[in-house]
């Protein structure tokens, strides 16, 4: 158990000095940007599947944009069984903006459901906004305050970036949302640094799915969003397709203080849903990866805590000190993100906890995919989509 901690601490030594400083959590979008100078045309896309609890309130919020330039919004609903469509007319009917409603056709097979919307939307541009030079991506769950897309071109043009992201504040309340959100949030960004995924020399990409402001004429450069229809883990997809892609390639990606999702996370499940749909895909439904995967967050997050236990019960010093310092070396990585959703510094503490809960979700994904059952969402299920 000594050694399993010794190496938890080196593990962390490199996290904290190696990783580009994912850990400081301090790319974040300054909302007061502004003074471009000129203000290009946007065009907000809201695939739309059931989305009935949260439409009217989104909508709402992007009819207060306070964005100079034209601003308009394309509502897709993809074959909602509930009010989504209704409630999407019914705010087009009471607003100053341009807000279109369409309905995504049949599902083609190899597109995830998302990735079909979208494509729908983007068909519709020419006739509906046919001069816009930037599309906002989002979902019909996140709230948009009236700064975003303002502050999102001010960092475009500033910084002549053809995609810029917003990782929106999850919600957090609730036990098992405090436990697992903020986590959630800082193994993303473990996952794909942000200041690496920031700069142009690196091959690191990533992206948020929620709030995502593209360049049209990048987006044709990749070929469209048919260059990753069968992706699951869409947003970073297209981060790389277009960060990959010459001549321009600069991308940013940051958190948000308010873009914020309502999507509710008080129930366990929501978050276990959330994380089963791509937890394996990501590991490329491979099981030799899964077992690293496995492996590795034992060894990262929990040999810490279980070796600092260990050396309690065995009067072993060295063992308990070591275990220790691998566990206060993780809770010092996960301040920062924990401080930007508010909670106390002693909340650390409870990462290895979030980390053996997701290990069991990520298995709990492999699991589905072995059983036909993997990708779930929003009723319709994609394991014959292999990886993003």
């Amino acid at each position: 158990m000594f050694y399993a901690a010794v190496a938890s601490v080196l593990i962390w030594v490199g996290l904290l000095m190696f990783r580009a400083g994912f850990w400081r959590a301090d790319q974040v979008l300054d909302d007061t940007l502004e003074g471009v100078g000129r203000w290009p045309s946007i065009a907000t896309i809201i695939p739309a599947r059931n989305e009935a609890d949260t439409i009217e309130r989104v909508l709402a919020a992007h009819a207060k944009s306070d964005y100079p330039g034209q601003y308009s919004v394309i509502v897709v609903d993809d074959h909602s069984d509930d009010a989504t469509a209704t409630l999407a007319e019914k705010v087009k009917a009471e607003v100053n903006r341009p807000v279109h409603v369409v309905s995504a056709p049949d599902l083609q097979p190899g597109w995830s459901g998302k990735l079909w919307a979208l494509n729908a939307g983007l068909d519709r541009l020419e006739d509906l906004v046919p001069d816009c030079r930037y599309v906002l991506l989002t979902d019909a769950d996140i709230l948009h305050p009236p700064e975003t897309a303002r502050a999102l071109m001010a960092k475009a043009i500033d910084d002549d970036l053809d995609l810029v992201s917003l990782m929106a504040l999850l919600d957090c309340r609730g036990g098992w949302a405090r436990l697992l959100v903020p986590a959630f949030v800082f193994f993303f960004q473990k996952l794909y640094p942000f200041p690496m995924v920031n700069d142009a020399t690196s091959r690191q990409a990533g992206a948020a799915g929620g709030c995502v402001l593209l360049r049209r004429d990048a987006l044709a450069r990749i070929g469209g969003i048919a260059a990753i229809r069968e992706a699951l883990i869409d947003d970073c997809a297209l981060a790389a397709a277009v960060k990959g892609n010459p001549p321009r390639n600069r991308i940013w990606l940051g958190l948000s203080r308010s873009v914020r999702s309502l999507r509710d996370n008080s129930d366990l499940d929501s978050i276990r849903t959330m994380v089963e749909r791509t937890a394996f895909t990501q590991l490329r439904h491979s099981t030799w990866l899964l077992a690293g995967c496995l492996a590795g967050m034992v060894l990262t997050y929990l040999a810490g805590p279980l070796a600092l236990l260990w050396g309690l019960l065995s009067a072993s010093p060295a063992t308990a000190l070591t275990g220790a310092a691998a566990w206060l070396l993780s809770a010092l990585a996960y301040w920062p993100t924990l401080r930007l959703y508010g909670q106390p510094i002693w909340w650390a503490l409870t990462l290895p906890a979030a980390a053996f809960a997701y290990s069991l979700m990520t298995f709990s994904s492999a699991f589905k995919h072995w059983r036909g059952k993997g990708g779930q969402w929003k009723g319709r299920t994609y394991s014959d989509l292999a990886r993003s």
